[in-house]
């Protein structure tokens, strides 16, 4: 089993979302095989929880008004580590840079075949990194610089 179109159709939307945001490190999982609860799982980062909060918000605003979507559930809004919203065909994630590094999701699906994403989001690759790197934060291992 794969991913539905209509999953397809929301990861890319919202991945879009999230690079029109400026998120960081934007992968796409499709889970479809390993779970029954959803098809894709969609992982972005950001280095503050205000940008989170904010990626967040363009997601769920950009998937209402593009694909008529609305989450069925939202998680994470107090805190604004780590945001999961649940459009029951996919799952997004968007995770402060720390708790990216430390429960690496990307461990646990590494076996999921990847999802193409737009190319704004695929551009986002390493940025963590890159700004880890020049705030002397954690890097892509979790080791501080």
């Amino acid at each position: 089993m794969t991913a539905t179109d209509r999953s397809v159709e929301l990861v890319n939307a919202a991945a879009q979302a999230a690079a029109d945001r400026l998120a960081h490190d934007i992968i796409a999982y499709d889970v479809s095989d390993v779970l029954s609860i959803t098809d894709a799982f969609l992982i972005a980062s950001a280095p503050n929880d205000r940008q989170v909060k904010s990626i967040v918000d363009e997601i769920e605003e950009r998937l209402l008004k593009d694909l008529g979507a609305k989450p069925v559930r939202r998680e994470g809004d107090r805190d604004a580590r780590w945001i999961l919203l649940d459009y029951v065909d996919i799952v997004v994630h968007v995770q402060h840079s720390e708790e990216r590094v430390f429960y690496a999701l990307e461990r646990l699906w590494k076996d999921c075949p990847e999802l193409p994403l737009p190319e704004d989001a695929v551009k986002t690759r390493g940025k963590g990194k890159e700004h880890a790197d020049l705030t002397g934060g954690a890097d892509a291992d979790g080791e501080l610089n």
